[in-house]
């Protein structure tokens, strides 16, 4: 079980990533409306745009979720479920904590719920 301070050390932590995600979501966004708004004066400035802008996309969709990870690891830091794995229910290691502090399955979990995943 973690003690006060671990949970506060991760709290703390988590609140400053969703943060800095919240600023380059609101950033990338804004990127993106002015390259729409750009008038592309020929086909190589149409595809230099458009491979920044898929690029853009799947990071801004990466972010997302991990601003949903995060806001989950929250609500359970608040239930007092954080670090307790989702699938059976053992405590999560600090170690991998330290790594994904919003994780949410154990190790031994995690590669058996990729797998279902795949």
């Amino acid at each position: 079980m973690l003690n006060k301070a671990a949970l506060e050390k991760f709290q703390n932590s988590l609140l400053d990533r969703r943060v800095q995600i919240e600023k380059n979501l609101t950033g990338t966004t804004l990127e993106l409306d002015e390259m729409r708004e750009l008038e592309l004066n020929d086909e190589g400035d149409f595809a230099s745009v458009s491979a920044e802008t898929v690029v853009d996309s799947a990071i801004l969709e990466q972010q997302r979720k991990e601003l949903n990870e995060i806001e989950l690891a929250l609500d359970k830091i608040k239930n007092g479920t954080y670090g307790i794995c989702e699938m059976c229910e053992e405590p999560i290691g600090i170690q991998r904590l330290e790594v994904k502090n919003f994780a949410r399955f154990c190790i031994t979990c995690r590669e058996i719920n990729e797998k279902e995943q795949k």
